[in-house]
């Protein structure tokens, strides 16, 4: 859908298997509804009216068979070849197609590294064109939806709440801004005018061990219902999903080797129509989770590890509003509560040894934040001016704050003899607070100047306390299409991007000091104690400036990126896309051990971090038939940066040994990769839906007994990963059960890693091991059941 009031890339829908399609939480006016299918010339009709207190507007639509490029159903604007495209169109992945998939968990994000460029980390986190998620952003209806102090993408959405994910390597829109890194934007459902509902994935997943059920392994139920509580004025869903897992991981021993996890998520919504230019709409999310042993592997066993739990909600509102002159002022407002904490298992001092690591985790921080947003927007009533022209201004209030404890208690590095080489002792628990406001405006045009070529262009301005108190964002981009009927189309465009400023930086100083020893062989200290005390140090063009606790950090982190892609129709059924993109960051906040003395020493926080990232992407979607969608990217990237941001150090847990910060290959450096996935409607309702990943195995470092980097870091290799996962499903009714009479009930039988490919996860990479460079945490075949309730 793309038209006054929606998402500048428009809101699809694909039909149901009867050909019908519905389209909910429409504003009053007019819109042009496109259809098309695979194997059928699209057919328009434009001037659909949709009015207040009227039946929903109803077409019946006939497509003439001619072979195009859509098998989809969309409402546009009055769109032509080139109004709606955008300089660097998001990657676009339906809540349908997710579904189908075989994903490791039904949730939105388990489906982002679908997406070209967009990778999944070995300890769990996402990355988007070489930076990890802490420097992007998620929005959700709109709203920014992650952990206020790291950034993370912590919050979840019920799947079956969600209509469509979009992923934004560059998103040149001026009203998009904190990140550096890659957008994400989930569009939730808008809730029906009608009572139904849907039941999913309610049959657990038992743990099978030599042939025998020995409990559960998973059980992740979902349930969705929706419909009207007072006629079509007032309209209700509710999304709600129950998470339990203890999945094992590879290279410990049963049962001390299940990592585990359970919590809830709750999204309830309600549309509330004001009058027929006026809609409002408030949501509510709720979102506690405990993950257990959330960081074991091979080389950490239960003992040594962490635990990890949060909790948290979120009030959200947005009101609409069309004026008589055709413009529509939009306002968002939320409030986000986040609270989380970590721990280890116990009280023993912290070992690393050549093996792995023994003792308990060293560290233990509590965290209670919240967030204020506030949105407002007006898009103008389309302009003719050479052309026509979609202006959009705005601004937004964000509002952050957190205060929390950091305790730390012993590390001690062993020789293989298990002498002590290293100790870290650590100063008094560190009280933590700050609070950063961030105010923004901008302005953006959408400049159609015919049918063939259009350009986006717009100016944000930000300013934070804790940060940069002025900055200015252009950005830039152009589409065009040389042909009249569509089938090349160029783009292109450049822009900067300033991040939210890491609260962790803002309170740096606060926390506890470092305090190193070495010893020789015989236990006996080589030299007196070396203290090393947090302390924050702005680099500026006239020199550098010592920053006291509490002060403004002066710098935010910003990122230029700019990218050129070419679309071409090879086929009436057939689309290749060529891009290339590239992606510089500067500002970047990096932690730095500096030696004064032999007793003194400074943890440096300064914003001299960098990092530069460069991807080349060719995609082909081929679509022959309505029964057909297959799709194969090949990505071929460089990440190099700083590798002691702040995030790598301090998130998810501290890090119990601090290295010299290097510039590098990064951790999410993958430069070949090759990622497939198909759906195939088969007879008898039967779905087949498999997955290809191929990619270079991720880097890593080589270190001495004291964790020091033995060479260049991350010169290292894991094998190459390959992974076959398939889907099967099949529709079907019980039409004996009264409850489920009239809904089709589907059962999915989903095999990861079909072809049992080892893909190690784990590596003895410190040079004295017995076992140096030996893989293990080797990857094997699993499966897992589902069955949904759909409506």
């Amino acid at each position: 859908m793309l038209g006054r009031g929606l998402p500048s890339q428009g809101r699809p829908v694909t039909t149901g298997n009867n050909g019908t399609f519905e389209f909910t939480g429409l504003l009053p006016g007019t819109y042009r509804v496109n259809c098309g299918a695979v194997g059928y010339e699209p057919v328009a009709k434009p001037d659909v009216e949709v009015v207040k207190g009227e039946q929903p507007a109803s077409l019946q639509l006939q497509l003439p068979a001619e072979v195009v490029v859509h098998q989809h159903v969309e409402v546009t604007g009055h769109a032509t070849k080139v109004t709606g495209e955008t300089a660097a169109p998001p990657a676009t992945l339906k809540t349908e197609e997710v579904k189908s998939l075989p994903l490791t968990e039904q949730k939105f994000m388990a489906a982002l590294p679908l997406v070209p460029g967009v990778i999944r980390t070995p300890d769990g986190r996402l990355s988007i064109k070489g930076t990890i998620e802490n420097q992007g952003t998620l929005l959700v209806d709109g709203a920014e939806t992650v952990d206020p102090v790291t950034g993370s993408f912590s919050i979840d959405v019920p799947l079956d709440a969600v209509e469509s994910v979009e992923v934004f390597k560059s998103a040149y829109q001026t009203e998009y801004g904190r990140f550096s890194g890659g957008l994400t934007t989930v569009q939730t459902k808008a809730p029906s005018s009608k009572w139904d509902y849907e039941l999913n994935d309610f049959v657990p997943t038992p743990r099978i061990r030599a042939g025998s059920i020995e409990g559960i392994q998973s059980d992740s139920p979902r349930a969705y219902l929706t419909g009207p509580l007072h006629g079509d004025k007032l309209t209700f869903s509710e999304g709600f999903t129950y998470d339990y897992s203890a999945q094992p991981v590879r290279g410990l021993a049963y049962p001390n080797n299940e990592t585990k996890k359970e919590g809830w998520t709750s999204f309830t919504n309600l549309y509330f129509t004001v009058s027929p230019q006026h809609l409002t709409s408030f949501n509510v999310k709720i979102f506690p989770f405990k993950h257990q042993f959330e960081n074991i592997d091979s080389l950490i066993p239960k003992p040594q590890s962490a635990d990890y739990a949060q909790s948290g909600f979120s009030i959200g509102g947005q009101d609409h509003y069309v004026f008589t002159s055709g413009g529509i002022l939009t306002t968002l407002a939320q409030f986000t509560d986040f609270d989380s904490y970590s721990h280890g298992q116990g009280g023993q001092d912290q070992l690393i040894t050549p093996m792995g690591w023994g003792g308990n985790f060293f560290n233990r921080w509590t965290r209670s934040s919240a967030q204020q947003e506030v949105q407002e927007n007006y898009l103008f009533h389309r302009k003719q001016w050479y052309g026509r022209h979609d202006v959009k201004v705005g601004g937004d209030f964000v509002h952050r704050a957190y205060q929390g404890t950091s305790f730390s208690h012993p590390v001690q590095m062993l020789r293989n003899d298990n002498s002590v080489a290293e100790q870290i002792t650590f100063g008094p628990a560190g009280q933590l607070t700050t609070s950063d406001t961030e105010f923004a405006a901008f302005a953006q045009d959408h400049w159609t100047f015919n049918d063939y070529i259009a350009i986006d262009y717009g100016l944000r301005f930000s300013s934070q306390t804790l940060g940069d108190p002025a900055a200015i964002a252009p950005r830039a981009g152009v589409v065009f299409s040389p042909g009249k009927k569509g089938r090349t189309i160029f783009r292109g465009g450049a822009g900067i991007f300033y991040d939210r400023l890491p609260l962790l930086a803002g309170d740096y100083t606060q926390n506890p000091t470092r305090n190193v020893t070495l010893f020789d062989t015989n236990g006996v200290p080589i030299g007196p104690t070396t203290i090393y005390r947090p302390f924050y140090q702005e680099f500026k063009e006239g020199g550098k400036e010592i920053v006291p606790s509490g002060a403004s950090l002066g710098s935010t982190p910003y990122n230029f990126t700019w990218n050129v892609e070419l679309d071409q129709e090879l086929l009436p059924h057939v689309i290749a896309r060529v891009s290339y993109l590239t992606s510089r960051t500067y500002n970047q906040f990096i932690v730095n051990p500096v030696t004064l003395s032999a007793t003194d020493g400074l943890l440096l926080l300064s914003n001299l971090g960098g990092s530069r990232y460069h991807e080349f992407e060719t995609t082909l979607r081929v679509r022959p038939s309505g029964k057909v969608d297959v799709n194969i990217s090949y990505v071929n990237s460089s990440a190099r940066g700083d590798l002691n941001t702040m995030a790598s150090v301090y998130v998810p847990f501290e890090q119990p040994v601090i290295q010299q910060n290097l510039f590098g290959t990064l951790p999410t450096n993958v430069p070949e990769r090759v990622v497939s996935w198909a759906a195939l409607k088969l007879p008898r309702k039967i779905t087949l839906s498999p997955v290809i990943d191929w990619h270079s195995g991720f880097p890593y470092s080589i270190f001495d007994v004291q964790q020091n980097y033995v060479g260049p870091p991350n010169n290292r290799r894991f094998p190459t990963f390959t992974s076959l996962d398939v889907n099967v499903s099949k529709d079907f009714t019980v039409p004996f059960l009264p409850w489920v009479r009239h809904h089709a009930l589907r059962g999915s039988v989903r095999v990861f890693n079909v072809t049992n490919h080892s893909n190690p996860r784990d590596v003895y990479n410190t040079l004295t091991s017995p076992a140096f460079l030996h893989y293990a945490g080797f990857q094997h075949r699993s499966y897992d059941l589902a069955l949904d309730v759909l409506y």
